[in-house]
């Protein structure tokens, strides 16, 4: 059902979908720590308010992204979704940190909790809820080549492995009556989102300096260029850098110097197809050059 449901919907009704599914996640879960009064319920909760947060911000960031380029912005509004992947990490971040303490409390002051199976069995329904929408969200961002979908489907597996350990360590409280072991399942828990949403920050601010297209994207550039860049002389100064969804490419190409405008200019064109057709949505700038112009350089490029 996910792998369908993610190749039919679109960006907005996903991101509104995430809106949905995190509100219902967030009231199973806070239904779950109400019956019992875990401290490591209370954690799984907080990861999911955390979740709703983010699903906001990702519906206006996809939105804003989704913008046609313009006059202010002539390369087009794709990097929102990652201030949105960032913004997500931080709270991620936060979360972690509010756990933290209510663990450390419980610790201190040994309150124990009042397990039930409904409980339980609450927080079980939340999981599974999880697990079908993470993979959505990752398959979608991946069709979608969307930052913050991928982000998202992170975060909600992370969620999804949370919960199940917080379930385990849980029955296990029931069968010991070791109550001591559910602040230390918060304290671990916290420890998990703080990890995970360190790597959240890391990727988007990896994006947000204008990271390269992935060795596989750069390979499939590189086998276009020199599968069809007949009548060009050589290649180099190849560059990509990733904005969201979009592949930026550049590269100088060198032709003879007596050819005429419109001959490279055909090269060009073709150049530009075939490298679109093996990444749609890419954006292909090149750079035309006459091969004296190469040797006063000196450059060293890419034989064609």
């Amino acid at each position: 059902m996910p792998l369908g449901l993610s190749s039919r919907l679109s960006a907005s009704q996903i991101a509104t979908g995430t809106i949905a599914v995190s509100v219902l996640v967030l009231a199973l879960k806070l239904g779950a720590w109400a019956l019992t009064g875990s401290v490591a319920l209370f954690s799984d909760a907080m990861e999911s308010l955390v979740n709703v947060s983010a699903a906001v911000l990702a519906w206006f960031a996809i939105r804003y992204a989704e913008r046609p380029a313009d006059d202010g912005h002539p390369f087009g509004h794709h990097k929102a979704e990652y201030f949105s992947a960032v913004i997500e990490g931080i709270m991620i971040i936060l979360a972690a940190v509010l756990i933290l303490h209510q663990a450390v409390v419980a610790l201190v002051s040994g309150a124990s909790a009042n397990l039930t199976p409904v409980g339980l069995a609450v927080n079980a329904l939340a999981l599974i809820v999880n697990l079908g929408w993470a993979q959505v969200l990752l398959r979608a961002g991946g069709r979608l080549k969307s930052p913050a979908f991928i982000a998202g489907g992170r975060h909600l597996m992370s969620d999804v492995w949370t919960s199940a350990g917080v379930m385990v360590g849980l029955i296990l409280v029931l069968a010991t009556g070791w109550h001591i072991l559910d602040p230390i399942l918060a304290l671990l828990v916290a420890v998990n989102i703080l990890r995970e949403g360190l790597h959240v920050v890391s990727d988007s601010v990896d994006g947000l300096m204008d990271k390269a297209a992935s060795p596989e994207e750069q390979e499939k550039i590189a086998t276009v260029i020199l599968g069809s860049g007949g009548g060009a002389l050589q290649i180099h100064d190849i560059k990509t850098r990733r904005a969201g969804k979009a592949i930026f490419v550049e590269f100088h190409m060198v032709v003879d110097g007596d050819m005429s405008v419109a001959e490279s200019h055909d090269i060009c064109d073709r150049l530009e197809e075939e490298i679109e057709a093996a990444l749609p949505g890419v954006h292909v700038t090149i750079h035309v050059e006459p091969d004296n112009k190469l040797e006063e350089d000196g450059i060293e490029p890419t034989a064609l």
